[in-house]
């Protein structure tokens, strides 16, 4: 499930440089998951339409009743997706981890930015080998 296929459930506030849509919508496999994800129907699935992943979704909810208090962190695109992520994250009171080399933006300056000014104000910055070495 994702956006509708006319994009009438998209965000369309004004400014001053759109993001760019698809003239002929999603790729028909948009919003299939990598059998490599190995997702079980039992697995939670949330579905996000702006960059936030909490703002419009139940992810708090979900979180709060399982009991989880830290999110490892990764994706794209790090200064917009991820950081509104984590700041809406943090500001519900979650210990963030972020995996740097899992997470990449649409210019690399962007992503610098992001690493190095403001994730470390939001949680830990670590890389895929340092997380795994922290989890044994």
């Amino acid at each position: 499930m994702t956006w509708a296929s006319d994009f009438a459930d998209a965000l369309k506030q004004s400014v001053d440089r759109p993001m760019a849509r698809l003239e002929d919508g999603l790729p028909p496999d948009f919003a299939v998951l990598s059998k490599e994800l190995e997702v079980a129907a039992s697995d939670i699935k949330i579905t996000k339409r702006q960059w936030s992943a909490f703002h419009g979704t139940e992810l708090d909810l979900q979180f709060r009743r399982r009991g989880i208090k830290t999110i490892v962190l990764t994706g794209v695109a790090t200064n917009m997706g991820v950081e509104s992520t984590a700041r809406s994250a943090w500001e519900l009171g979650y210990e963030l981890i972020f995996v740097e080399d899992a997470i990449t933006s649409v210019a690399a300056e962007m992503h610098a930015f992001a690493a190095n000014a403001i994730f470390p104000l939001l949680g830990r910055v670590r890389t895929t080998a340092q997380l795994m070495e922290m989890l044994g």
